[in-house]
């Protein structure tokens, strides 16, 4: 009995840190209500959630089967030569749980914040900042693991994947995606218009086509194979090749290490934000 109350007290003890640390009115641990309000808003618009699936699996069919056809094996993951098809759907499956994360945390985020001023309603209420940027991302993150779930699935069934490993690619792809949508929602908290979305676009495609996505990086001159190994899609798409095709090392953890500081990073970011714009 007094190990139990022991127990109890050093539990309050801990929360009551925990509180100290987060600033009064900042976080009130009900991130959750927000995620659960984004899925009774989509679902009806599951058609955009679905259209947004459907992106990666219409580009790897037209290039990896298609134009895969005339291509010949390319040098895949730990120098083994792989099909074009089984090259192109890892990138593909990192860039589908970008793509979804990042537009989600971006252009709906501006529109909330901005135009429909939900955020300041919600600041009424006992939720604080903190919990709208979580509760913000994890939906973001949520339709990120969605695409990659879908995408996933269609490279099994037509016979890319070829190893077990493959069964974490899609944690690591709810990772990729919890990083992409931190690091969107802190560049929103900085979008004045409409118009400043353009950068979103000129960040997003250039990443999109470059970062190995479908060639490997030997093409590249030296300089720009240094650049584009700095890309947070070049690691996205390297833990996913690797995942998908079994060649598994430690130096995947530096990727997954690349991925949670722009996680935490991005999180803090936009929190600040936030409760700048919000309460100031």
């Amino acid at each position: 009995m007094t190990q139990t109350i022991e127990r109890t007290d050093a539990a309050r003890t801990s929360n009551g840190l925990l509180w100290r640390v987060i600033p009064p009115g900042l976080y009130a641990g009900r991130a959750s209500k927000l995620v659960e309000r984004a899925a009774l808003v989509n679902r009806r618009a599951w058609f955009v959630l679905f259209s947004g699936a459907v992106e990666p699996v219409l580009f790897l069919f037209s290039l990896g089967l298609g134009f895969g056809q005339m291509v010949p094996n390319v040098i895949g993951p730990g120098g083994h030569p792989i099909t074009y098809a089984a090259f192109v759907a890892p990138a593909l499956l990192a860039a589908s749980a970008m793509n979804g994360a990042v537009y989600d945390a971006t252009f709906n985020v501006f529109f909330k914040f901005k135009y429909a001023k939900l955020y300041d309603a919600m600041l009424a209420t006992p939720l604080g900042p903190l919990d709208i940027a979580i509760g913000e991302i994890a939906w973001a993150l949520l339709r990120g693991g969605l695409y990659s779930a879908g995408f996933l699935a269609v490279m099994l069934g037509m016979g890319l994947i070829t190893s077990p490993w493959a069964l974490l690619a899609l944690p690591v792809a709810l990772l990729v995606a919890f990083a992409f949508a931190a690091v969107g929602m802190a560049a929103t908290t900085f979008m004045r218009s409409w118009q400043d979305f353009d950068l979103v676009q000129l960040a997003i495609m250039p990443l999109f086509l470059f970062s190995t996505t479908f060639y490997p990086l030997s093409v590249y001159p030296s300089v720009v194979g240094t650049v584009v190994s700095w890309t947070p899609l070049y690691h996205a798409i390297e833990l996913m090749r690797g995942l998908t095709t079994g060649v598994v090392g430690w130096s995947m953890l530096g990727h997954v290490a690349y991925f949670a500081i722009m996680a935490a990073v991005g999180v803090v970011v936009a929190a600040r934000r936030l409760g700048k714009l919000l309460l100031d």
